[in-house]
């Protein structure tokens, strides 16, 4: 098994519910294919630098995921055929760069969890003073 990354863009025109059933759809299409996601990150939708499909915004999905490495076109073809996506790329990753996306991943998550209980310290802290 390799690592990847695909980046999607989808119809820009989806609702927020029809976002995750594409997202499930592209799950249990990579799943097909012997795969699994790594990491999924939602970009939201964002304005194209040029027309797609008479489209000039799309909703980005930014997906990290293993495959095997001869079902690669079999994976970017169902990714044509599947009418919600306007664009796609598939990169094979190395080790050294799932390694490091995985690590920003952890440090983003336990600063956040920091930063909530330093902000409910001083929530605490403030309520005393007064």
């Amino acid at each position: 098994m390799r690592n990847y990354q695909s980046v999607l863009i989808l119809k820009p025109d989806l609702e927020e519910a029809q976002v995750d059933q594409s997202v499930e759809k592209i799950t249990s299409i990579l799943k097909k294919f012997g795969g699994s996601i790594l990491k999924l990150d939602k970009w939201g939708k964002k304005r194209l630098a040029y027309r797609v499909k008479k489209n000039k915004f799309g909703y980005y999905l930014n997906i990290y995921h293993t495959c095997e490495p001869g079902k690669v076109p079999d994976l970017e073809k169902e990714y044509q055929l599947y009418e919600l996506v306007i664009k796609y790329l598939v990169i094979r990753l190395e080790a050294r760069d799932i390694e490091r996306v995985m690590s920003q991943a952890a440090e983003v998550s336990e600063s956040s969890e920091t930063d909530g209980e330093e902000n409910s310290k001083k929530d605490s802290t403030a309520e005393e003073s007064d």
